[in-house]
């Protein structure tokens, strides 16, 4: 008896051939559906018109009064009569009445204006009589701007919005103009902004090789879309959202009564991350402490945080108490001795982790949940420190900083513009991953993330709104999701019960929690112990951290 052969799994390859083919036998479809569209146009004209001449005779029989229903009843007969007996009279009626079918039944639809309107004209001729003193020299034989020139001939494409400013411009230059240098480039794409409208964010495009300029407006990221939980892996944290076309990837949201699909900027941490650690930059009020709030809540899902307030505001007192959830200092004393225990833990996890790699042994669990370091305003407690005849705790966190990746330790630090000085070179050069939220100037934008801000910014913006860049990757446009402080008296009812249900349960009372400075935690248990450690041992007595242990750390 032949043996009947087994059904053949698809392979990627196969798979990836069927997905083609039913591509192209949708493309085809479609050219089919729009052949069979352009055939069929005049009958479906003349269906159309007899449709409506239909519906106007049933109107007109509608509106006429009873008492006169049957002259117009003899009338109509009577002509049917008359035109039956003519010769050719049948064959004359159907094309009349294709006729008047076809006319009635046309397409009504008002064609769109060909070109722009006067106001419109006003404006491009008005961008161009601007441009003519920087693209414009006096040895070019035939220039492409001159005062009382064509702009035609110098605008590619062009577009307007709904308000009847310019929404996509497509600029021609000559090849002798130095696109090539960013001082120039500065100065088109600061005129470009005043003429077309300082309110908006512009995104320019240079293409030296085709010597063109495309300007486009950018619509304002969504500000109002609440903190929740996110489709993400473990080790991926939404920093926010950005433009549709700067990512690939978008993650499904609740965006008020609806599902929507948004572009987020992640930022992948743990031990094959390249950035590691975050910097966050901006002036009062900008969002540092949202953002942090936000991180904290994605953290706690996955690992342990550790919260250090230099502002010393509250804005992290909701999660005090709460389960993983180490400690929220606000106080000097608290914070070195909570960011001493961050270190000694990081130690200990590396002596740890290699002592396990050379028995031949997986990582221990405790080494493998991620440690989350959070400082907000450092440069607080930097001012302080020399006063109390104290170290700086940026100096605890050299590290961390160091070997966190290997640790799976987490630094994220945040820090305003004016303090920006008393950051230690250690966060300089150890925080790859780099934010700068609020109306920051260009040059502080660019100083802080190595490269110029891809849009113009505008000197309103909502909290939360910036810029962020992974490495060396591109510079994103940024917005924050809303996370504010549930304990505001500001806050709504709606997004104060977003952020609380989005928070951990409490496992210690608040009033009853010790504090870092009275009640350190013990690094060697491990960081997700239910209990703390005791009292009696304080986190200064541990034992040196042996040199031969850490210089067995792999690279």
């Amino acid at each position: 008896m032949a043996r009947r052969p087994l059904p053949r799994i698809l392979s990627k390859d196969s798979a990836q051939i069927a997905r083609t083919q039913i591509a192209r036998s949708r493309e085809l479809a479609r050219t089919a559906a729009d052949s069979a569209t352009d055939v069929l146009q005049p009958l479906i004209t003349v269906t159309r018109g007899l449709r409506l001449l239909a519906s106007a005779g049933r109107r007109r029989w509608a509106d006429t009064p009873k008492d006169k229903r049957g002259p117009l009843l003899f009338f109509a007969a009577s002509m049917v009569l008359v035109v039956a007996l003519m010769p050719y009279g049948p064959l004359f009626a159907v094309i009349a009445v294709m006729a008047a079918a076809a006319w009635h039944g046309r397409d009504r639809t008002p064609p769109a204006p060909e070109g722009p309107d006067e106001s419109q004209t006003q404006r491009l001729q008005a961008l161009y009589e601007a441009l003519v003193p920087y693209f414009s020299s006096s040895e070019d034989p035939a220039p492409l701007y001159a005062h009382g020139g064509e702009w035609e001939k110098a605008y590619a494409a062009h577009e307007f919005d709904d308000a009847g400013r310019i929404g996509h411009l497509v600029i021609r230059y000559p090849a002798y103009f130095p696109d090539g240098e960013p001082a120039a480039r500065a100065r088109i794409e600061q005129l470009l902004t005043a003429k077309a409208g300082r309110s908006r964010e512009y995104h320019f495009g240079w293409e030296e090789e085709a010597n063109q300029l495309t300007v486009t407006a950018l619509p304002p990221l969504p500000a109002d879309i609440p903190a929740q939980r996110f489709v993400t892996a473990p080790g991926e944290t939404v920093l926010g959202f950005t433009d549709p076309s700067e990512v690939q990837r978008t993650l499904p949201l609740s965006y008020g009564e609806e599902r929507v699909d948004v572009p987020p900027v992640v930022w992948r941490t743990g031990i094959r991350s390249t950035e590691p650690h975050l910097l966050a930059m901006g002036h009062p009020g900008s969002g540092t402490s949202t953002l942090l709030r936000s991180v904290a809540i994605q953290a706690l899902q996955y690992g342990d945080v550790l919260i250090v307030d230099g502002g010393g505001t509250g804005e992290y007192a909701c999660l005090t108490g709460r389960s993983g959830v180490l400690a929220v200092e606000c106080a000097l004393p608290g914070a070195l001795a909570s960011l001493e225990w961050a270190a000694q833990e990081t130690e200990r996890r590396l002596i740890t982790i290699n002592l396990a790699r050379q028995a031949g042994d997986p990582p221990p669990p405790d080494t493998r949940r991620p440690l989350w370091i959070l400082l907000d305003r450092p440069s607080v407690f930097a001012h302080l420190a020399p006063g109390d005849g104290r170290k700086d705790p940026q100096v605890l966190l050299q590290a961390p900083l160091r070997h966190g990746r290997a640790a799976n330790v987490t630094v994220v630090v945040a820090e305003q513009f004016d303090s920006a000085e008393a950051l230690t070179d250690a966060v300089r050069q150890h925080t790859r991953a780099r934010v700068v939220l609020g109306s920051a100037a260009p040059e502080q934008v660019e100083a802080v993330l190595g490269a110029p801000p891809p849009t113009t910014s505008t000197t309103q913006v909502p909290p939360g709104r910036g810029y962020a860049r992974l490495g060396s990757g591109p510079v994103h446009r940024l917005q924050v999701p809303r996370t504010p402080d549930p304990y505001d008296d500001a806050t709504s009812d709606a997004d104060r019960q977003a952020v609380l249900e989005l928070l951990p349960p409490r496992t210690t009372a608040v009033e009853q929690e010790p504090t870092a400075l009275s009640k350190p935690v013990d690094v060697s248990k491990p960081a997700d112990a239910p209990e703390r450690a005791d009292v009696s041992e304080p986190a200064g007595k541990k034992a040196p951290v042996p040199a031969e242990a850490l210089a067995a750390e792999p690279s």
